[in-house]
């Protein structure tokens, strides 16, 4: 039986920490938590308790070395504010543990030399939880992709829909300011560019964007003609029946989680997604060319009336295009295994000299597509043989999260982005 410490009890913690309590009890045991914030830490034990299990030790953040030497955990599970991540991989590789990571792996070039620094200077093993690779209508593109159903592959179309309720919440919350999430590109991006690297079974080598806030922030609302802004919504008049409010007090999760413990650290969770402060983009547009010298075309926006993507890829020998429709939803707002659940699909592949026909694809129960499941199978069950390679290393996530900090640095200065001009220095195949 494996042991696991996990470092970051807020909303993305909790598929871990029910997955090991409710469904891998045989196989795996959670014997520590850290966060800064302590009323999270104890949520996080009664999501132990509610499924039998004792609650465990918990430490502060400044005591992560002590929590290692103590709990001697085998896994530590990293699911802290992506500004963060690289402090606790690497501590945790040096004190001897394996890690698996939530994405993105981390947000700029520098930590993410460290990362590889670190993982090949200590031998241990690094995973980045990449559960959309898992789901089955992406498995899918992949063996298509792979059995050369369209020959080679020669341009990517990707468009990705957030919506009023799931992309506004990123401008809520500690995602707004790019210092703690890399912005969009990174923090968001990731699991799409990472999906594009494992469908071409390639890698990014020139990034070129373009994008802004254009939608939310005080400027924008204010040209628009609103007048009744507001910082947050707990305690405000003026958040009262506007659509973009989070209303955390009549949910009993998010006031666990957040409301309840402001009084720790002061971190709000229900900011206005029209307040100042905002620093990331909501409007974002790619070109990307990868070392197979195919080329992507790839939008962001967080402000649409639908949820989910639309993918096309064309090759020598015809073109794929995939539909996809998700649950939105409110991170930790509901029912985790609910969160990006597949409401429909569609993967039509036309062939260049005949009829155009439908994959069928068995439909993914459960988050993210289904890819959840199967994810967290893998991690905390017994690994079935993957002929997909679907558990993605530290250099997938490195080559994951390279195209949205080059996307960034473009951004800045309006120029394309050699990726081998970046200061990382790739970890070998």
């Amino acid at each position: 039986m494996k042991t696991y410490a996990l470092v970051g009890t807020g909303g993305r913690s909790g598929m871990f920490i029910e997955s090991i309590a409710r469904d891998y009890r045989e196989s795996a045991r959670m014997v520590a938590f850290c966060d800064t914030n302590q009323t999270r830490m104890n949520f996080a034990n009664s999501l132990l308790e509610k499924h039998g299990h004792a609650p465990v030790p918990t430490w502060k953040a400044d005591r992560f070395d002590d929590m290692i030497r103590d709990a001697r955990p085998d896994v530590v599970i990293v699911c802290s504010i992506d500004r963060t991540h690289h402090h606790y991989i690497i501590r945790a590789m040096e004190l001897g543990c394996d890690v698996v990571t939530e994405k993105p792996m981390t947000i700029d070039a520098e930590k993410c030399q460290a990362i590889i620094d670190a993982v090949e200077r200590t031998g241990r093993n690094l995973r980045v939880a990449f559960n959309y690779r898992y789901a089955p209508h992406h498995s899918k593109l992949r063996e298509l992709v792979r059995d050369g159903v369209i020959g080679n592959v020669l341009s990517v179309h990707f468009e990705w829909l957030l919506n009023t309720q799931h992309g506004a919440d990123y401008f809520r919350r500690w995602h707004r300011d790019k210092r703690n999430s890399g912005g969009l590109l990174v923090h968001k991006s990731t699991h799409h560019f990472d999906l594009v690297n494992f469908w071409l079974a390639s890698a990014p080598e020139v990034v070129y964007a373009q994008g802004g806030l254009q939608f939310y922030g005080r400027d924008n609302a204010e040209a628009r003609g609103e007048t009744k802004l507001y910082p947050r919504t707990h305690g405000y008049e003026n958040a009262k029946g506007d659509p973009f409010a989070l209303d955390m007090e009549s949910n009993p999760q998010l006031k666990a989680l957040y409301l309840d413990a402001e009084h720790e650290d002061g971190y709000i969770r229900d900011q206005s997604v029209f307040s100042d402060g905002i620093n990331i983009e909501d409007t974002l547009g790619l070109v990307v060319r990868y070392r197979n010298k195919a080329v992507m075309t790839y939008s962001l926006n967080a402000y649409l009336p639908w949820e989910g993507f639309n993918v096309a890829l064309n090759g020598t020998r015809g073109r794929i295009e995939m539909k996809v429709i998700e649950k939105s939803y409110v991170n930790a707002g509901g029912d985790k295994s609910q969160e990006g659940a597949l409401k429909w699909c569609e993967v039509t592949v036309y062939p260049m000299f005949d009829a155009p026909y439908r994959m069928e694809i068995a439909k993914g129960e459960g988050g993210h597509g289904g890819g959840d499941n199967v994810m967290l199978e893998e991690i905390f069950g017994q690994a079935a043989d993957d002929p997909l390679r679907r558990a993605a290393s530290y250099r997938d996530g490195a080559m994951s999260i390279l195209t949205g900090i080059a996307g960034n640095q473009s951004l800045r200065t309006g120029l394309p982005v050699n990726i081998a001009d970046l200061p990382v220095r790739l970890p070998r195949q």
